[in-house]
């Protein structure tokens, strides 16, 4: 890497191998950058081992060997160290039961700010804007236990969001959601990124990660196989194959018409619907 790419890696694993209790192997020379202010899709199947990569990116798990790098230095597991680490590093669960205990939406998302020992005026203004910012401005006081899996989720982020840290992981945000739910956290997720946090988010889903991530790190076996632009990556069939996954619609799409002539390239592929319906008009 050039020194210019290396500056702009905020976190990052080397090296990372990790096994469950038992001697049963999860993680295998994971390699992976996350680049400051970058939307970075970690692409896979299910039981494929990102949740386990994710609890090492915010140092809940503390790997056998390889190291976990924060703006390139290893990170170190003491109590103090840790504190700072997962102040920068926020992890958003899968499940949002996991994370949400309090009465309600506003107590939940203050529980964070209220532990660093801020001041009230303080914890307010940092509820007050992570609920704007999840667009739940009008859950505030409703009881968490009302809320549906969507909402849930959203409040669940905004509780993390709440203790400001500049990268934010999200294990598979979008299970469980349907159309309009996914729509309404992915464009929550925009509005971060716009506001500059660094984003990585995992799922198997290939068309959701193709249209949103500005970089994709296949993940297949415990081990990284891939990462960099998405047009490449899940363009390329070898690729596709060994991360047992299928190419996206829109990209398939697009090459099938370029290659029968109906439209011609212009620039870069398309990465979402109305992209390639755009290009579709222009013919």
């Amino acid at each position: 890497m050039t020194g210019a790419i290396l500056a702009d890696v905020i976190l990052a694993a080397r090296g990372l191998d990790y096994d469950y209790p038992g001697g049963i192997p999860a993680l295998r020379g994971v390699d992976l950058a996350i680049r400051r202010g970058r939307r970075l899709a970690i692409l896979g199947p299910n039981g494929s081992g990102k949740t386990t990569l994710f609890l090492h990116l915010n140092g809940t798990l503390k790997p056998r060997t390889g190291a976990i790098l924060i703006d390139g230095c290893p990170g170190h597991y003491d109590r103090r160290t840790l504190r700072a680490w997962r102040s920068r590093v926020g992890l958003v669960l899968q499940d949002p039961d996991d994370q949400l205990f309090a009465a309600t939406v506003a107590q939940d998302i203050a529980f964070g700010p209220l532990n660093l020992r801020l001041p009230q005026d303080t914890v307010r203004d940092r509820v007050a804007t992570a609920l704007a910012a999840l667009d739940i401005t009008a859950l505030a006081h409703r009881p968490t236990h009302m809320l549906s899996i969507g909402q849930k989720r959203r409040v669940a982020i905004a509780g993390i969001l709440a203790m400001e840290p500049e990268i934010l992981l999200l294990d598979e945000p979008t299970a469980g959601l349907d159309a309009d739910g996914v729509a309404r956290l992915m464009s929550a997720l925009n509005a971060l990124a716009e506001r500059g946090t660094t984003l990585v988010l995992s799922t198997h889903d290939v068309d959701l990660a193709y249209g949103w991530a500005d970089e994709i790190a296949i993940f297949a076996g415990g081990s990284v196989i891939g990462q960099g632009d998405p047009s490449a990556l899940l363009g390329d069939p070898a690729m596709l194959a060994r991360g047992g996954l299928r190419m996206p619609l829109v990209l398939e799409t697009a090459r099938t018409l370029i290659a029968v002539g109906h439209i011609r390239p212009n620039g870069p592929l398309p990465r979402t619907r109305a992209e390639l319906m755009k290009m579709i008009a222009k013919r």
